[in-house]
């Protein structure tokens, strides 16, 4: 395959001969003319087929056969690219492809989202359809980037836990070689010990919530990127890592996505230098003020708040993230560390991103003794963490961290409604297959 030529670099070969390969995109027959189009992970490829066998020639391949092509790079301004491919042979490299679920040739897709779904295999082919997954693939490249750059280390964990990590609901249980073990919500409680081992970690992985939601935002298995990091004076060193962040992946996504962006006419937004901050109490108050019902003692955030806030940042301060600090700690997991000054607030904090709360994050305790006192007065039993707390009993530094959705990002980046237009394969309360 070394001389393989991809369909994006055929330019660079007018007047010689060359072999691409692909899938047959779409055939077109005129009197004693044919043209096929040659799909491959690059882009289109036009060739030319002319002569009185033009027509037995394109009838041969449906859409979707798999081809190699032999033929003349000749110059065409109304070609994709500015060129063609004349004077070519064609050689099947697969048998001659089953008609698909809907046209994959078609600029826009009409096809209905379960229709999508059902066929992902082959209807993520549509250049539409795979786009996404090219945005996603360059955010975990510049999410990779920006944090190898500060410092950080990749670690891979394990899925399969001995106990939950955040609370025994909400997971999925399975048997493990006779013994209860559960898939794992969320790598915390290991980039947690790893702080002690690395200083400053990151993780890109499947996590798994058992929650029966059956809304257009969840998912019973998604991708987070996961990063902690130690020495921190409080929560605000982890915001201030996270829009470096966002901004790497952002800027990623533009050198490696670009002709994508521009297929799907994507305006990507910008991260300000600083970000927004609005503690979670002004922002009830805000609220108060300007929606009903009011949300005043309320521990959490609903959908319909989040949305408002966003447009307030928007409108106020020019920015489409928004922090909300200082969560009520009763909505935190216990592992989170309250507000020296607040002690019923958290130094914790939500980034919500054009009306949605895309990452959670904040500072955790690092002392085994506040464990030992935020497990007790939530009524948990120490044994079921005890390997997660003997790490803090041997010297653990001030950390903290944040995990970002990747499909709930890509959704949030393209303006889609749905989660599942972002996600490979998805799993939720309903669907299992493919």
């Amino acid at each position: 395959m070394i001389s393989r030529v991809l369909a994006a670099d055929l330019p660079k070969h007018v007047g010689s001969q060359v072999r691409i390969a692909g899938w047959v995109h779409r055939r077109r027959q005129l009197k004693s003319i044919g043209f096929v189009v040659i799909r491959d992970r690059s882009g289109l490829a036009q060739v030319v087929v002319t002569g009185p066998a033009s027509g037995t020639t394109t009838e041969n391949m449906s859409e979707e056969t798999v081809v190699e092509v032999h033929g003349l790079v000749t110059a065409n301004a109304q070609a994709p690219g500015g060129v063609e491919i004349t004077g070519p042979t064609f050689t099947p490299l697969s048998d001659r492809a089953e008609p698909t679920p809907f046209g994959l040739y078609k600029p826009h897709v009409t096809a209905t989202l379960p229709t999508i779904l059902d066929n992902a295999g082959v209807a993520l082919r549509h250049p539409r359809l795979r786009a996404p997954f090219e945005v996603a693939a360059a955010s975990v490249a510049g999410f990779r980037r920006t944090l190898d750059r500060l410092g950080f280390t990749e670690i891979h964990t394990p899925k399969i836990v001995g106990s939950a990590t955040e609370s025994g609901a909400g997971v999925f249980g399975i048997d493990y070689f006779g013994q209860r073990a559960y898939l794992a919500q969320s790598p915390q409680f290991f980039k947690q010990a790893l702080v002690g081992v690395f200083e400053r970690v990151y993780e890109v992985g499947p996590v798994f919530r058992a929650e029966p939601h059956d809304t257009a935002r969840h998912l019973a298995q998604y991708t987070s990127l996961d990063a902690e990091l130690g020495f921190i004076t409080d929560y605000r060193d982890v915001m201030t890592v996270l829009r470096e962040t966002l901004a790497g992946m952002i800027a990623t996504v533009v050198e490696r996505a670009g002709d994508v962006v521009d297929l799907l006419e994507l305006e990507l937004p910008e991260v300000p230098a600083e970000i927004p901050a609005i503690d979670f109490a002004e922002a009830g108050e805000l609220l108060a003020r300007h929606t009903e019902p009011d949300p005043r003692g309320e521990p959490d955030l609903a959908p319909a708040h989040e949305r408002w806030l966003s447009a307030w940042a928007a409108r106020t301060h020019g920015s489409e993230f928004l922090f909300v600090t200082g969560y009520p700690m009763a909505k935190r997991p216990f592992y989170t560390h309250p507000d020296p000054a607040r002690p019923g607030c958290s130094n914790g904090f939500d980034l919500l991103f054009r009306g949605l709360e895309l990452v959670t994050g904040g500072q955790r305790l690092h002392r085994y003794r506040d464990y030992v006192t935020a497990l007790d007065a939530r009524g948990e039993p120490l044994e079921s963490y005890q390997d997660y707390l003997s790490v803090f009993a041997h010297g653990m530094p001030p950390h903290g961290g944040f995990a970002i959705g990747l499909e709930r990002w890509t959704a949030r980046l393209l303006g889609v409604p749905n989660i599942r237009q972002t996600t490979l394969f998805p799993r939720d309360l309903h669907r299992l297959n493919p």
